[in-house]
């Protein structure tokens, strides 16, 4: 039998007859519209249920005197996870439209 080189890393290993296989690969922009869509909805859930969190700290605040700085500061950190979850969305928007025109250049 003849002696196989074994490989002690998982980056070395290779198929017998990939070298035929490895044509361009196409790029599928539809799928990856998709997905950008699929995001920008996660995000935008995200968004509101940071907000909502916000709004309910802020209530507690309201309702509970003795502990009103502890509420004020899950509620300011609930803001801003909010305005972050809402750039990452608006930038999943443009991906988004970035995708859909080359889609629409592609000629497909």
């Amino acid at each position: 039998m003849a002696e196989e080189k074994k490989h002690r890393s998982f980056f070395h290993h290779k198929k017998e007859g990939c070298e035929e296989e490895e044509e361009e690969k196409v790029h599928d922009y539809a799928k990856e519209q998709k997905h950008h869509k699929h995001v920008q909805q996660l995000t935008t859930i995200g968004a509101m249920a940071a907000g909502a969190y916000a709004v309910h700290e802020k209530h507690k605040a309201k309702k509970d005197p003795e502990n009103a700085h502890k509420h004020k500061v899950k509620e300011e950190i609930a803001a801003v996870v909010a305005v972050g979850v809402t750039g990452i969305a608006f930038h999943e928007r443009h991906e988004k439209k970035d995708a859909k025109k080359k889609h629409k250049n592609e000629g497909c």
